[in-house]
This record gives structure tokens, sequence and C-alpha cells, in this order.
């Protein structure tokens, strides 16, 4: 077995064996977690260390690494087991083991159910990472699909009953099923216009200059509110807030982290290679899109009391950031949008895990009923402000990289649109020190004159991420390299 398939069936089988340890053995449950997630994160580490950065990535069959397959899986329909990485999907693997891991130490806590808890959550891993790793659209599509049931137990089952978990995990559920339907559609009608029929996410590619006008401006569509619904781009946004305030710590940081990035993921990866004639002509619309998100997100999320909303909201802010980078179809625009997506999931991952830790304290997210905390809790305090400067895009932490090579890269292409977004940052700023203000500084809230401060398991679950925040802000390099070449190699299919 390939480390591709290890990394992705490993939490699977980590939720099997949970399975069967008897009930009241809640230590053995979180143990099996930890090292199903632990090993994934160092497979996650040598494919890192062992990846051509020279090498171009999809379209080019020859450009992906770590291949494993085809190997037919149903071959009367020609289905494949077919994986592979290259420099687009190498970074959401990785942050997808590193989130995981660090939110099973997050949900060392979790009371109730545990077994279904943590068997659920390792089920998500397989699935998510199965979306990175399938190079056939058919099996891209399953894993796509397992995703959906895990991440709507975890939110109606383990979330917050004052937010109405049922109705925000249901509205979660029917939105993603509804895109579902769309790129179901849009698969079968790849596999009926492609000669042989096939389901090879690489073969499709090569095939798109066969595919007509009208026939892509279908497909895009498709495909696109299909992904749309899962970045989230407005207008089909309305579930995400929602779902962020019921759901779990952990599950938020899963939610805002890694499935927001999946849509992304599936322009870069579907969108553009398959129908790139109509990823052109619809470049303006994904522009716009992204500036309305930047600024519609900045404005909610302004206007926000509950401090989990509030990241919620700039999350659609932020990820409207990528879009306005990838829309530019150019090297120096999707690079800018990739480092984008890697950067506000690390960011966004430390906010949620740092409203958590306060909201384990004081059971309240209500932004004016804090007030002075830096004085209590001064660690905790440095952290909250590192994560929320980064979001800010404080220059020299990983969130200003994101931001500057998605504006760099779409300005030639754009100026208008990208000038207008860049009200947006101020709108950010805004949000952002107005909160701080409000939480931390001021005189002390006798409420918490015995607040406790951030515990060491805490410190571990956000330290790697500030880390990588800091050192991705000074020294991009290692992040750049590693998708660089992949990215120059799908900006030809749109090159002159």
């Amino acid at each position: 077995m390939g480390p591709l398939s290890l990394i992705t069936f490993l939490p699977l089988l980590g939720a099997i064996v949970i399975l069967f340890i008897p009930k009241g053995k809640e230590t053995a449950v979180k143990v099996v977690a930890l090292v199903a997630t632990g090993i994934c994160l160092l497979i996650a580490a040598q494919l890192y260390v062992g990846f051509d950065n020279s090498k171009p990535g999809a379209p080019d069959p020859a450009g992906m690494q770590f291949v494993e397959g085809p190997y037919p899986w149903i071959p009367s329909f020609n289905i494949s087991y077919y994986m592979g990485l290259d420099g687009l999907s190498l970074p959401m693997v990785l942050l997808t083991a590193l989130l995981c891991f660090l939110c099973i130490v997050a949900s060392w806590n979790i009371k109730q159910s545990i077994r279904g808890y943590f068997s659920l959550f390792l089920l998500l891993d397989t699935g998510m990472q199965g979306v990175f790793c399938s190079l056939d659209f058919f099996l891209f599509y399953i894993f796509w699909e397992i995703m959906l049931l895990p991440m709507y137990f975890l939110i109606g089952i383990w979330g917050s009953q004052e937010d109405r978990r049922e109705y925000s995990a249901i509205k979660f559920f029917l939105y993603t099923l509804a895109g579902s339907v769309l790129l179901l559609l849009a698969m079968l009608a790849f596999y009926f216009a492609t000669t042989p029929h096939t389901f090879n996410m690489l073969t499709i590619m090569h095939q798109a200059g066969t595919f007509g006008r009208t026939f892509q401006t279908y497909i895009y569509l498709a495909m696109f509110i299909g992904f749309a619904i899962k970045v989230p781009i407005f207008p089909f946004h309305t579930w995400l807030p929602d779902a962020h305030v019921a759901a779990p710590t952990a599950v938020s940081v899963i939610l805002a982290g890694v499935l927001l990035k999946m849509g992304t993921y599936g322009l870069f990866r579907f969108n553009f290679p398959m129908t790139p004639e109509a990823s052109q002509y619809f470049g303006w619309m994904l522009a716009v899109l992204g500036a309305v998100n930047i600024i519609y997100g900045a404005l909610c999320a302004m206007a926000q009391s509950d401090l989990k909303k509030l990241v919620a909201y700039s999350s659609i802010s932020h990820m409207g950031i990528s879009l306005l980078g990838m829309a530019a179809l150019t090297p120096r625009g999707m690079v800018g949008s990739l480092m984008q997506m890697f950067n506000h999931g690390t960011i966004t991952a430390m906010m949620f895990l740092l409203v958590g830790v306060v909201y384990d304290r004081v059971h309240h997210r209500q932004i004016d009923n804090f007030g002075g905390l830096r004085a209590k809790v001064p660690v905790y305090a440095g952290i909250f402000s590192l994560a929320f400067f980064a979001a800010l895009g404080l220059p020299g932490l990983s969130g200003f990289i994101g931001e500057a090579l998605c504006f760099i890269g779409a300005f030639p292409v754009y100026r208008t649109i990208t000038i207008v977004s860049l009200t947006g940052v101020v709108l950010t700023a805004g949000y952002v020190l107005w909160m701080l203000q409000r939480v931390l500084l001021g005189p002390l809230n006798p409420r918490y004159e015995n607040l406790p401060e951030i515990s060491g398991r805490e410190i571990f679950t956000l330290a790697p991420l500030g880390a990588i925040v800091v050192i991705l802000g000074i020294w991009p390099a290692p992040l750049l390299n590693l998708m660089t070449s992949s990215m120059n190699n799908l900006a030809k299919v749109f090159a002159p």
C-alpha cells in the first residue's frame, strides 16, 4: 500500500478499531484516534520531504507524484482506483493532516458519546484526504460524499443546543447535497463526452479542447455552483455562520480550515483545466464575486456581537481574496490564491481554537461581555493577538503574504475590481481592532477575576499553527516552492 492510500485509509481503520473498543474505555478511544492522525501527519511530512518541486503536476500525467494506479476497480464502466499528488493537492494534504491531529488533541475533553465522536471524526479525515488525493472523478465523488455524513452528525449531535444544532446540521447537509447533485451531473457529462468514456481526471483534462463552447459553459456553471456552496461564495454562504456557531470547536476548525478550501480546490482541479474556454469567459464573474465576498464578509463580521460568528464571516471575506487571485488565471494570481488557501486554513484554525478556549471557561461568546482579559490571562491574550493580527494581514505574518500575492496577481487583469476589493483590508482592520479592544483591553470585568490561564494541552494545539504563521510570514519559500511549478503548468491552459 502506497503512502497516499495509507494517509487516506488509516483514519478509517482507526474508526473501525474504535467501534470495537469496550464502552467505558474512553482513554483508549482517544489514544487510537491520536495515533491514527499522528501517523498520518508523519506520512504527510514524508510526502513533503520527498516531493520534487520541479515537476509540473496536472494536467500532465508525468508531472504527478506518489502515483498509485490507475488500478481497475469497476472495469465495465472504466472506473479506476487512481491517486496522485502535485503542487496543488500536497499543501492541502499537509494542512488536513496537521489540523486533524491538532483537533483530536483539542477534543480531549469531549464527554458525550466518545466512541461515536472520534470514529466519525476519523471517517471525516478519510473523506478529506481522499478528495485531495483522487485522480479519478468517480473516486473523488465518493470521498466528497463521505465527508457529508460525519459532518452532519458532528454538528447535529455534539453541537451547541442553544445555537440550534439540528437546524444548522440540516441546513449544511441540504446545501452541500444540492451542490453534489450538480457535480454528479457534470461528472456524468464528462464521462459520456470523452472517448473512450472515462472518469480519469487527467484524461478529461487532455480532451478538454474537444469540448464545445456550449458544453463547457453548462458544465462550468454546474461545477461552479457545486464548489461555490463549499467555499462559500455569496449568495450561497448562509449555511456557514449557522454551522460554525453550532459546531463544536474542533469541528469548526475543520470546517473553516479544510472544508472551505475544497471549493477553491475544486475550481482549480476541475473547472480550470476541464473547461478552460468557459473559465476564461467567466473570469470576470469570479473576480466580481470575490470582491463581493471580501467586502460583504467584512461588513457582516463588523456587525457581529458573537465572537465565533465574527470569525465565520471573516472566513467568507478571506476566501474572497483567494477567489480574486485565481480569477486572474495567471501563474502569479494562482500561486497567491493557493497560498491564501493554506494560510487562511492555519490562521482561522487558531482563531476558532482560541474562541473555544475562552468558551470552555466562561460559556458564552458575547464580545461586549468580556473586557480586560489581558490583565488576567496574558499568555492567552498574546496568542489571541497573534492569530487575529495574522487575519488582519499584518506584515511579517503569513496572512499578509497570501493577501498581497492575490492582489498583486489580480491587479494587472482586474484593476478596478482589485482597488475596490482593497477596501476590505481596511474593514478587516476595523472589526479586528474593535474586537481586540473589547475583549482584551480596558479594565478587567469583575466576572473574570478567577479566570484560569490557557492550559498546556491548549497551547500544544496552538503552538504549531502560530509557528507556521510566523515562519511563512517571514520566509514563505517552503510553501511557494511547493506550488509554483504546478500553478505555472496549470496557467498554460489559458496561454494564448
